[in-house]
């Protein structure tokens, strides 16, 4: 594995970017896994599957736009046959804490006879920083569903960490790392530390699903506003109100805090005005 390349899909995205940063950073070769590649990978073209794994030696697997939606086990099951057809080492897959169809995705990986580690997830912090609610914070607010519920969101550095040593270092095979962050947060809470890190006065709104929904929708698309609001609907139920130790079993030590996950967004001028 150490000289075979690893496949990194979602290679451009928040994630994957940072995986692929850190392995070859390591020495190790990164085939990065999207469409726009030099050997080109898209989940809706099966024909892209088989050039992208030829000589692989492990992949990370993110799927796109989200593991939850309709057709995403499928397909990731047809991938799957697909890398150990084509003699893969090891998967590592992402998936989504306390989602249904997410779950289901695991259990393919689980039965597929190839080494792999599973990365579960929270709610990822730099939703906020660059995702689909960067907008909503440059614009001075936190409009978020599931009224007082606790979420350990988690910072995507730790998700990269734990999914290089899964990729790169012995010890990890079948493994399941729920990660989260290192304490319980209200979105309240949430904007009250945005607001002091960013300099912003952001401000918490509580509000419905469908309003949720409205608000992405303007500033992202139909696509990310259906995924992000089915996944909201389906987890900010106090499901998730749990903290999870997959970032100290992997790593073997804390997860980063949300306040530095600001403190470190900030720096890089994630919310600071365009020139």
């Amino acid at each position: 594995m150490q000289t075979k390349p690893i496949l990194v899909l979602g290679a451009t995205g928040k994630t994957g970017a940072r995986i692929a940063h850190r392995l070859e950073a390591r020495g190790l070769p990164v085939r990065r896994g999207s469409r726009r590649a030099a050997q080109p990978f898209d989940w809706n073209a099966h024909e892209t599957w088989g050039p992208a794994l030829e000589g692989v030696g492990a992949v990370y697997i993110s799927y796109y736009p989200d593991i939850a939606v309709p057709g995403a086990v499928e397909t990731v099951t047809a991938f799957v046959e697909k890398a150990r057809e084509a003699g893969v080492g090891k998967l590592v897959l992402l998936t989504g804490r306390g989602e249904y169809h997410a779950q289901q995705a695991e259990e393919v990986v689980r039965q597929c006879g190839l080494p792999f580690t599973i990365v579960r997830a929270a709610w990822f912090a730099q939703n906020f920083s660059e995702g689909a609610l960067h907008a909503p914070v440059m614009a001075g607010v936190l409009p978020m569903p599931g009224g007082d519920v606790q979420e350990p969101i988690v910072d995507v550095d730790d998700i990269a960490d734990v999914a290089v040593a899964a990729l790169s270092e012995d010890g990890h095979d079948g493994e399941l790392y729920e990660v989260t962050g290192p304490r319980l947060m209200r979105f309240a809470e949430m904007a009250d530390i945005l607001s002091r890190e960013s300099g912003r006065q952001i401000a918490y709104v509580p509000i419905s699903f469908d309003d949720f929904h409205a608000a992405i929708l303007q500033s992202q698309g139909k696509m990310i506003a259906d995924v992000l609001t089915g996944i909201a609907r389906e987890t900010l139920d106090g499901r998730n109100a749990s903290l999870a130790d997959g970032v100290q079993r992997a790593l073997g030590r804390e997860p980063r805090d949300f306040t530095t996950f600001a403190q470190s967004a900030a720096r890089a001028g994630a919310w600071a005005d365009a020139a």
